[in-house]
């Protein structure tokens, strides 16, 4: 049974005339003709009772009317469906970041994106720069906000923004009473990181800041989300270095000095190489809602 067959059937029940119905098929009758007679011949069944005079449907014609009905409208709103997820105007998209970008970037991008493309269903995933390239590399993400990442084959990379590295201490450590805090001042100092492996590069960029020491600082314990590494600060096991957008975050017992040298740290969105329109839309507000 062909989808063509069924249109033409529907169309011949609306009209219950051949010649009407083709006309309204652009087609010339007799093709008309042959489709609705190869439909009844599948089903084993008459659907229309045709005389000189006119022509009806009959019993079995009218129950499959109702059904054909149904299905073709299904099939055309599984086709428009299709459509709109192809030109992202509908769908789903599986969206991972860091949980610094939660309370800069995202939020904005968020209502933008909710604005234009109401239809789309956005699921989040607060997640470490690691797990979001392996999700992404398995397809388990659409796109992600990961901080520091490098290259990354297999993933298109572009830069969201930069910005400071601070320190981040106890409010009560003698070092809070300093406007700017250089490495040295952190010789032999506790610090809480992230895990190497979750967050490699951006490990990478704050341990870099402690090489030409010789005592650094001692990775006394590791936190994955930042919340956490903030309640820690709090708790006096240690210090950190984080974003400067910590700081919109209001942990009791923590303070924030910048760093001599202003070193920097990188928020880049990543995605698969084969192109989505509807991940396109929203990478396009993440960079036209990227915070200052």
């Amino acid at each position: 049974m062909e989808f063509r067959q069924l249109r033409y059937f529907l169309v011949v029940a609306d009209e219950l005339h051949f010649g009407r119905a083709a006309e309204r098929l652009h087609i010339t009758q007799p093709p008309l003709t042959v489709a609705v007679k190869g439909l009844e011949r599948e089903l084993g069944v008459q659907l229309f009772d045709r005389t000189t005079r006119r022509v009806t449907l009959t019993a079995a014609g009218e129950a499959f009317r109702d059904r054909a009905r149904a299905a073709v409208a299904e099939l055309d709103a599984a086709a428009g469906d299709v459509a709109d997820v192809a030109a992202g105007k509908s769908g789903k998209v599986k969206v991972g970041f860091v949980s610094s970008a939660s309370y800069t970037t995202v939020p904005e991008a968020l209502r933008a994106f909710r604005r234009h493309r109401s239809r789309v269903d956005l699921v989040l995933h607060p997640l470490t720069s690691g797990e979001q390239i392996e999700q992404l590399l398995d397809g388990d993400l659409d796109v992600g906000l990961v901080r520091d990442p490098g290259d990354v084959p297999g993933l298109h990379l572009e830069l969201l923004g930069t910005e400071d590295l601070v320190a981040v201490i106890p409010e009560n450590h003698p070092l809070s009473g300093q406007e700017e805090i250089r490495p040295e001042d952190l010789q032999g100092e506790p610090m809480i990181l992230f895990p190497y492996r979750l967050m490699p590069g951006f490990v990478s960029r704050v341990l870099r800041l402690f090489e030409p020491l010789a005592v650094p600082p001692a990775v006394v314990q590791q936190a994955i989300h930042q919340e956490t590494v903030l309640g820690l600060v709090a708790a006096g096991l240690g210090m950190s270095v984080l974003p400067e957008s910590v700081e919109r975050f209001q942990m009791p017992g923590v303070t924030t000095r910048r760093l001599a040298g202003r070193p920097q740290t990188e928020l880049h969105v990543a995605r698969p190489l084969r192109p989505s329109p509807v991940v396109d839309d929203f990478v396009a507000c993440l960079k036209g809602h990227m915070s200052d």
